[in-house]
């Protein structure tokens, strides 16, 4: 405690506002659990950047702890860049304060010199990544903290390619960060340096949302889309979008349409639970509408309902809707003729099925780290090969590469697209969707999230992990582990006969247990979020598309009866 203690009154300088002396004053005063939360530890950039509860302290978001992120790429910056005037584009999202910590982010760049475009109101962070590019830009950075609850914001940074910063960047900027001290921040605005920008930037991104997500579906004129922006920044775009994709039959779902950081009318602003798209599927329930889609706040993330086998209008997971939107495009591919350049891509803890199907269709296949900066270094790492197309469990996804981050935008054209075309030809996603399981393997997954705050929470989901490797799974619903994936040491080891082989990605907290039948279980620690994952997977073959229903039943059972084995 004395060392937390010493820390929090170095924010008690007159370097500090004096808002922020007098309430950490008052924490050293009268709150010491509160002080020890704020103060134990340094914010950190994780697989979606830096996100945190915003409030005084060394552990939250404000604007002295993004002032000196910001220092700290300045300076990097002007190093990596010594001749050149350097460029950076920032947008923000609905979140409370993110317009004022954009305008702070702003204001430090341009007291070190450095040219800012600054969007005058709320974007999408798939608009700012094509803005990195579109701009000629060296860095953008986006104020958000995602899908997180409303306490929280956050700070994402890209580099040059439109992509977030991986390595060796990412450890760069970092040490420069840390080897400041909160006094080095110049918050001295160059205002002559920021430049507001909007409609121009706009224009360029929704012609090219447009090109990438429509194949000229047919009969768009009776396909009914229901939209919830869910309080957040698509609604800047994903209507005008559609519109120019030739969509009439939109129903915005007003109640969620304007911008608000509280979120009012859902517990949480993810598309991943089904109460937030309620009120929307509600909505597509009584107007007899085809589709739902809802977005994060940010508008990487989109979460898709379509109406299934009865009817009813049924929420697709993240792996779900991947799998279809990449077949989709796979067969566009194939009717133009592949070139033998071509990739498809997921990451470690999604679907297998993404693999079996880049097999089928003869394209290659690659793996990637939790977190779509992974998949943006692929293209970034690989110029000579064309992405088609890629994403991840967690409800993101990636339409070609002139946007290098997960983009709720596109990929929500894209889906409308799918299944526009699929109702003109007698079907529908869902049944497509089913015909691929006929075609590729039937792959069910489920997600247990468990959520553990503060202190002790992160000392129990470090417990939790290091138990679920000290104490390996043997067999799982009868069928024997074969593979342990051990992502720390990067090593797969084979628990049958001790061989060992090498994985090729970068160290990170996950373990992985592989069975002779293909169920996988896979367990991380979040990095946007104090939470421990843990990812189910289980196949088996669909004879026909018929027999979905039992087949169904009999995954769900299975995945039921690996939760009991393992407590979750």
């Amino acid at each position: 405690m004395d060392s937390i203690l010493s820390t929090a009154q170095t924010w008690l300088t007159d370097f500090f506002d004096s808002e922020t002396k007098k309430e950490i004053q008052h924490l050293i005063e009268n709150d010491t659990e509160e002080l020890k939360e704020r103060f134990y530890k340094d914010l950190e950039f994780g697989t979606g950047g830096m996100r945190g509860v915003m409030g005084v302290g060394t552990n939250r978001i404000n604007k002295y702890t993004l002032g000196k992120n910001t220092q700290g790429l300045g300076n990097y910056l002007k190093r990596s860049y010594p001749t050149e005037e350097i460029k950076v584009v920032i947008a923000y999202d609905c979140r409370h304060n993110s317009d004022t910590l954009a305008r702070t982010v702003s204001e430090v760049l341009s007291a070190n010199g450095i040219k800012v475009f600054l969007f005058s109101e709320l974007r999408t962070t798939p608009e700012l990544s094509f803005a990195v590019k579109h701009l000629n830009c060296h860095a953008g950075i986006v104020l958000t903290a995602s899908h997180n609850p409303p306490e929280y914001n956050g700070y994402k940074v890209y580099w040059t390619d439109g992509g977030q910063i991986v390595p060796p960047q990412d450890r760069e900027i970092i040490a420069e960060i840390n080897s400041l001290s909160f006094e080095d921040i110049n918050f001295k605005a160059n205002k002559n340096l920021i430049e507001l920008i909007d409609k121009e930037v706009d224009e360029a991104f929704f012609e090219a949302s447009v090109s990438n997500g429509s194949f000229d579906a047919k009969d768009k004129d009776n396909f009914k889309i229901v939209f919830t922006s869910l309080h957040g920044t698509s609604i800047t775009a994903i209507p005008e979008v559609l519109k120019r994709a030739g969509y009439k039959n939109v129903t915005i779902i007003e109640e969620q349409a304007k911008p608000d950081g509280a979120f009012p009318t859902v517990k949480s602003p993810n598309p991943e639970e089904p109460e937030a798209l309620a009120m929307a599927i509600k909505k597509a329930e009584e107007i007899g509408a085809d589709m739902v889609v809802g977005t994060d706040p940010d508008s990487d993330r989109l979460g898709i309902a379509v109406r299934n086998l009865e009817g009813k209008i049924e929420l697709l997971n993240g792996n779900q809707t991947m799998v279809l939107m990449t077949k989709f495009l796979l067969d566009k591919y194939k009717e133009n003729g592949f070139k033998g350049n071509e990739f498809i891509a997921t990451t470690i803890v999604s679907t297998p099925m993404m693999e079996q199907m880049a097999k089928s269709y003869g394209v290659e296949f690659k793996t990637a780290l939790t977190g779509f900066k992974w998949i943006g270094k692929m293209i970034k790492d690989f110029p000579e090969s064309t992405f088609i197309g890629g994403g991840e469990e967690s409800f993101g996804y990636m339409v070609g590469d002139f946007v290098r981050d997960k983009d709720a935008v596109t990929s929500t054209l894209l889906a409308c697209e799918i299944a526009a075309n699929a109702k003109a030809n007698g079907s529908s996603f869902y049944q497509d969707l089913i015909d691929a399981y006929v075609d590729f393997g039937f792959y069910k997954e489920k997600l247990i999230s468990l959520t553990k705050k503060g202190i002790s929470g992160a000392e129990e989901i470090k417990q939790m992990l290091i138990d679920f490797k000290e104490n390996p799974v043997e067999s799982v619903q009868g069928s024997k582990v074969i593979w342990i994936e051990d992502y720390n040491t990067s090593t797969a080891k084979n628990a049958q006969t001790g061989e060992e082989k090498a994985i090729d990605l970068p160290k990170s907290n996950v373990l992985i247990y592989e069975t002779e039948d293909g169920t996988r279980i896979a367990a991380r620690p979040s990095g946007t979020e104090p939470k421990v994952k843990f990812y189910i997977s289980t196949n088996t073959t669909l004879e026909k598309s018929e027999d979905y229903k039992s087949v169904n039943l009999q995954l769900e059972t299975k995945i039921d009866g690996i939760l009991s084995e393992l407590n979750l």
